[in-house]
């Protein structure tokens, strides 16, 4: 009874839910009953090992189930490895050391299963191993040494930097990971919150002009209040940043300078050295006189870069009227340093400065620093005024006075005065300026110095006034009684004044024309008696008398051209004589159109003279060889309009026949000729037919230029009747040419034959 009753629970826990229902009242009961036993299986949850272990096997733990004849099997991480079981008793034992940081808790199953079949008697179950922590990790800070600044003589308890440390080790076994924080080195400068490892100062005066870096160890330890705690150090560097809190010190107690008188104006006395143990930034020295009366004299200025003061010169010296020597108290100090932070007892420095002013050969000075005279123009030797130099020496040498450059018409003498040697033309020039310059007499370096004058030119009313421009005026010829033709206005050269006039008049009684001066400078030119005739007059010329009211008075005469000209109805010009554009020309321009006249006479008759001269001195062509020359020859007919003696030939051809020699064709060459070759002909043929044809040639040839060195009348043309006019080697009783071949030329040569013919030698023996 009981096995059956074993077997249905084993057939209720591992069949499916239909088989145990409550419709079957049998296994209805056996539930009830199995309800009320004690439940088999495993009968543990956890088990937790130490880390570090290092005896092996350690006993971890024990599986128990309530089971017989079964043993026990370890599946999961790390089983049969790490992790071992008796199959028998159950107990789990550890081979290897564990470390918990690395990994806390390994998750393993447990089987048990029939010790021949293999078959599980138990269901599986998974359970923990979890590695219980020791304090085996020492805290670690984040970085192994640190940097921090704080300003110099900062208050007590002034935060520094903050130092961090971690502790790898299990917070919440027994104080493992609890880091507390200590310095162990420089402690009586610094303090550190233990927990929260903030570093502040524990003094208020670290001063960096002493020490300017510290050095602390701070230590980090695990476990507080326990023994052997585990702990670690790091290095944290402290620099102390500087602040305005040192006063400057002067290097010396007195400070000399020896300057020359002449030393000019800005230029540097000396320096003023003074030590700021401060960084220099922090640099920031005053310098100041203890009396101020030294302030017209001299200035220091701070230089920035070195912290000295620049002793530098405010006023002129002068060795011989004022002070040779300066005696002064200087002060030194800071104005932006932090005074509660300074020292009290060294607020200032004090120095002497001595000023020692050397004397210098100094040249001449001039009374003013320039002169301004005035003088009135159209005056000579007159005085301009006088300037006055002086040595400053205590020598007081005499000076000489000298113009630079040197002028024709502006002296000056020993005692500076000036002097006008030929008059000023004010409206050529109102002002001259002048240099003087002074040099010292008997002294070794000549010493000089130069000043300004300002020479005015006062003005005299010596220009009468003119016309403002050259006026042309034109009229109408049929032009009415009393109407204004033009309004002219007059300038003068000299300088205007308050009140100037200019009054304008004609010259006795001009019946045409009136002028009317409108008394504000200008005048109007009336047409007094209209209606005009140009065939009687088509220019009226009206001279005006200008006069101003200077003292004295000046008064010039400007003629008037006045064109009278041809106008439509409307009252228009539509003709005007070309004259009329030298209207109004002054007799300043007549006189300059008169002088240029001469002198372009003047130059034909130097032109004239030369050309004639170079004739008289070269060799004339005519004198030349007539058989040099005859190549070169052009008949040119000048006898007069209707003659045909316009042919050009080489009088080579009549030489050649002269010569009684038959030449050869006449071969052109490649090159270009100066004229046009002539075809030599035979001893018989027509030489006007040949002169023709040359003829026609040239006149057709337009590239050739004439060779017309000469003009000869060789040749008159065939309708000519004048005899030649040319003497050219004409009956010369040494020549060996035949003339008589210009018989066979035919009738139109028979005059030459008869003047050239050998019959006729005797009749001209020229």
């Amino acid at each position: 009874m009981m096995k059956l009753l074993w077997l249905h629970l084993l057939v209720c826990i591992y069949a499916p839910r239909a088989l145990c229902t409550k419709e079957n009242p049998r296994q209805e009961r056996h539930q009830v009953m199995h309800h009320n036993r004690v439940k088999r299986g495993w009968i543990w949850k956890e088990m937790s090992t130490p880390e570090g272990q290092t005896r092996f096997p350690y006993r971890i733990g024990t599986l128990r189930s309530d089971r017989a004849n079964g043993k026990y099997v370890l599946q999961g991480e790390y089983a049969n490895t790490i992790f071992k079981v008796d199959e028998l008793s159950g107990d789990i034992h550890g081979w290897e050391t564990l470390d918990r940081e690395k990994k806390a808790t390994y998750n393993l199953t447990a089987l048990l299963v029939d010790k021949s079949t293999m078959k599980t008697l138990e269901p599986p179950e998974v359970f923990v191993i979890r590695v219980l922590d020791i304090n085996d990790n020492a805290p670690v800070f984040k970085q192994e040494s640190y940097n921090a600044s704080v300003p110099e003589m900062s208050r007590h308890g002034t935060l520094v930097t903050v130092v961090t440390a971690e502790d790898a080790d299990d917070p919440t076994m027994s104080g493992n990971a609890i880091v507390q924080y200590t310095i162990i080195q420089g402690q009586d400068k610094f303090s550190i919150d233990k927990d929260s490892g903030y570093i502040y100062t524990a003094v208020s005066n670290l001063d960096r002009e002493e020490q300017a870096t510290y050095e602390i160890i701070v230590q980090a330890r695990d476990s507080p209040g326990q023994i052997g705690g585990l702990s670690s150090t790091a290095t944290v560097t402290i620099h102390l940043k500087d602040i305005n809190d040192n006063f400057p010190r002067f290097t010396q107690e007195k400070f000399a300078f020896d300057v020359p008188e002449d030393l000019r104006v800005g230029d540097v006395i000396g320096k003023l050295s003074v030590i700021d143990i401060d960084e220099p930034q922090n640099r920031n020295t005053k310098y100041s006189f203890l009396k101020q009366m030294f302030e017209a004299w001299f200035y220091i200025k701070p230089n920035p870069q070195t912290n000295e003061g620049l002793l530098i010169l405010k006023k002129p010296l002068n060795f011989e009227s004022d002070n040779k020597v300066f005696k002064m108290t200087v002060d030194a100090t800071d104005y932006s340093i932090d005074v509660g932070a300074a020292r009290p007892d060294k607020r200032k420095s004090l120095t002497e400065v001595v000023v020692n002013v050397l004397d210098v050969d100094e040249p001449p000075e001039f009374t003013k620093p320039f002169y301004l005279f005035q003088v009135k123009e159209n005056n000579k030797d007159i005085l301009a005024g006088t300037v006055t130099a002086r040595d400053p020496d205590v020598a007081q040498r005499s000076v000489k006075y000298f113009l630079k450059p040197e002028r024709d018409d502006i002296i000056i003498t020993k005692s500076g005065s000036i002097l006008i040697k030929k008059p000023f033309d004010r409206e050529a020039s109102d002002w001259h300026n002048i240099t003087v310059t002074a040099e010292e007499i008997d002294s070794p370096t000549k010493k000089s110095s130069s000043v300004m004058v300002y020479i005015q030119v006062l003005d005299l009313n010596d220009n009468a006034p003119e016309l403002t421009y050259p006026f042309a005026p034109s009229v109408c010829e049929n032009v009415i009684h009393e109407q204004v033709i033009l309004n002219i206005s007059a300038i003068d050269k000299d300088a205007p004044f308050p009140g100037m006039k200019f009054t304008f008049s004609s010259v006795g009684h001009e019946n045409n024309f009136t002028v009317k001066d409108n008394h504000d400078n200008t005048a109007s030119i009336k047409v007094k008696n209209g209606v005009f005739n140009r065939n009687e007059a088509k220019f009226y010329y009206l001279p005006i008398i200008i006069s101003d009211n200077g003292i004295p008075s000046q008064t010039s005469t400007n003629t008037l051209t006045i064109t009278v000209c041809k106008c439509n109805e409307k009252g228009e010009f539509t003709y005007c004589e070309e004259a009329g554009k030298l209207a109004a020309v002054s007799v300043s321009t007549i006189i300059i159109v008169l002088v240029a006249i001469l002198l372009i006479l003047l130059a034909v008759i130097l032109a004239v003279l030369f050309v004639r001269r170079m004739q008289s001195t070269s060799p004339l062509i005519l004198g030349k060889n007539p058989a040099e020359i005859h190549e070169q020859l052009v008949t040119y007919d000048e006898e007069g309009g209707g003659e045909m003696d316009t042919n050009s030939y080489d009088v080579s051809v009549l030489n050649s026949v002269r010569r009684n020699v038959v030449m050869p064709k006449y071969e052109m060459d490649a090159g270009p000729a100066l004229y046009a070759h002539v075809q030599k002909p035979n001893r018989t043929g027509d030489m006007f037919s040949m002169v023709e044809a040359k003829k026609d040639e040239a006149d057709n040839d337009g590239e050739e230029l004439p060779y017309d060195t000469l003009h000869i009348f060789g040749y008159e043309g065939s309708e000519s009747i004048v005899e030649s006019l040319s003497s050219l080697e004409s009956g010369s009783s040494d020549s060996e040419i035949d003339y008589d071949v210009l018989n066979e030329w035919g009738p139109r040569f028979k005059m030459l034959a008869d003047l050239y013919g050998l019959e006729h030698l005797e009749e001209f023996p020229y």
